[in-house]
């Protein structure tokens, strides 16, 4: 994972800045808690302000959190240099589907947290079935994310009692993450907001270099507006992306 973000990372403090609707849905999953440990934090997005540690593993994702932010500590979901119980809840944003052992990172995470964990993550057949850039013209993008993917059963079944809520996508999102753009399809064609999805840094362009040509040959003659102008005057989508609440 760190690898992966040393390269990955790089444009994430221009492409990849919170969104603060998204972020108030967070915030809204984190109430009452006073401290938080922030998982996979990387340049710090949507971390509360009553993190008090923040754990990730790529130096390029540190190097670019801001001036002030939460002290943070290099290292992986699945080995947490803290003692136990050391905050009220964790946080993990995005982030689980890049963990080399999902059942020790959430083990670390039940052994750090006094009372909850919190996670955004997505439901890889709810984005491949209702996102037109997968369904329509990636499909070998759309089994790299089905792969790429936690299952959400199987995250369900690895917590107490979890709430699951949707998320949906403002047409306007401020955080360049892989459906973001749904209503404003001439950004994937953008190699800057391509370099900061990891559905296009985990896919050799070859598998989608024809996909998006017919993307721009389709923006330019109308064709895209018209099969999907029933997302034009849409103000939010949900694409799949979920808020997972669990009590520790």
């Amino acid at each position: 994972m760190a690898a992966l973000y040393d390269e990955l990372g790089r444009t994430y403090s221009s492409t990849r800045r919170p969104d603060p609707r998204v972020g108030a849905r967070i915030a809204a999953a984190l109430s009452g808690s006073a401290t938080v440990i922030n998982i996979g934090a990387g340049t710090g997005s949507y971390e509360p302000p009553q993190t008090v540690v923040a754990i990730e593993p790529s130096p390029v994702m540190i190097s670019q959190r801001p001036r002030g932010s939460a002290p943070v500590l290099r290292a992986a979901a699945e080995h947490i240099p803290l003692r136990d119980d050391c905050a009220d809840a964790v946080l993990a944003v995005l982030t689980i589907h890049h963990w080399s052992d999902l059942e020790r990172g959430l083990a670390e995470m039940h052994r750090i947290a006094r009372h909850r964990l919190v996670f955004l993550t997505w439901d890889a057949e709810v984005i491949g079935e209702r996102f037109w850039l997968l369904s329509e013209y990636l499909p070998a993008a759309r089994q790299v994310d089905a792969e790429m993917a936690v299952p959400l059963d199987r995250l369900a079944g690895l917590l107490a009692n979890p709430v699951v809520s949707a998320v949906p996508v403002p047409h306007d999102c401020a955080d360049g993450f892989g459906a973001a753009f749904w209503r404003r399809p001439a950004a994937y064609l953008n190699p800057a907001v391509q370099a900061g999805m990891s559905l296009f840094a985990k896919l050799d362009p070859a598998l989608y270099a024809d996909g998006l040509a017919r993307l721009a040959d389709d923006l330019s003659s109308g064709r895209w507006q018209r099969e999907h102008a029933h997302l034009l005057d849409a103000p939010e989508l949900d694409l799949g992306y979920r808020l997972v609440v669990s009590e520790a």
